[in-house]
């Protein structure tokens, strides 16, 4: 034991002080969710309340980026660049539990759709983490974005470019890889797969991931893969299709699939389904 000890205390003091604190970044998304969303259930009392939460956020966030042997400057920036854009982050989040509560019959107000589902949850901490991929910290914004995917069971990589109004129905095992490029009113159920053919570590910078345009409904266990694949404007894909090239706009792309069904006097019965 001791000498495991030695190598990881080793390790550990060789590496980068840079390195965010995962239990600091955790502290710190949940921070900001409530201090975005959370007011909702009426615990922030006043705008005196909700402006010391930002300033804890602040100082959670400092202590995130830097340890105290360096300098604060280049994290008070970073920090002034996020409040800037905060607030389109926000605006933008609202439109998207708005697009849940609008397409989904089970919602019953914008309230339950921010506390309570995990798609919006799922999507509201991507525009976050988003930003700090655009601002070259990448592995905080992995860190983040793997933090959402252990609890909602949705893995979208902070790279993925996500436009307006984006709603997810129930989420799980939705993987979006990271230059995927979704439109607006973009809307895809549980088991979509956007992601990439077989390629080499050096195709890393490559459009490896595929496009949504605007409109597109993609219905459970879609798998669409390439980055030269892209789907059409207003187009419907079904569940359990498998896609490697592009669909024009205003598509319905289903999946046929034969089902049998075996009576109590082993009898069988053939028939033909569409599955969406």
């Amino acid at each position: 034991m001791d000498e495991l000890i030695a190598k990881i205390y080793e390790r550990n003091s060789n590496s980068d002080p840079h390195i965010p604190d995962r239990y600091i970044a955790e502290e710190f998304i949940n921070k900001l969710f409530y201090a975005l969303f959370g007011n909702l259930s009426n615990k922030i009392n006043n705008k005196a309340e909700l402006e010391s939460e930002f300033k804890q956020l602040e100082v959670i966030f400092s202590k995130l980026i830097f340890s105290e042997k360096h300098c604060n400057s280049d994290n008070n920036f970073l920090w002034s660049h996020f409040e800037k854009e905060l607030s389109q982050i926000y605006e933008s989040s609202l439109l998207d539990a708005t697009a849940i509560l609008e397409t989904d019959p089970a919602a019953e107000s914008l309230e339950e759709v921010i506390l309570a589902y995990p798609g919006f949850y799922a999507i509201a901490i991507h525009r976050v983490s988003h930003f700090f991929y655009n601002e070259k910290e990448t592995l905080l914004a992995r860190i983040f974005s793997e933090l959402i995917h252990s609890k909602t069971g949705i893995d979208i990589h902070p790279g993925a470019r996500i436009g307006q109004s984006f709603a997810i129905d129930h989420g799980t095992g939705i993987v979006i890889g990271e230059t995927t490029v979704i439109g607006d009113r973009v809307k895809i159920y549980q088991g979509v797969t956007l992601g990439a053919l077989s390629v080499y570590k050096k195709q890393a910078s490559d459009k490896r991931h595929p496009t949504i345009e605007d409109n597109v409904i993609i219905y459970g266990n879609a798998t669409i893969l390439g980055g030269s694949t892209v789907i059409g404007k207003d187009s419907i894909i079904g569940g359990n299709v498998w896609l490697t090239e592009s669909v024009a706009p205003n598509s319905k792309v289903f999946q046929k699939s034969e089902v049998k069904i075996k009576n109590n006097d082993n009898r069988s019965t053939d028939r033909l389904m569409v599955t969406r």
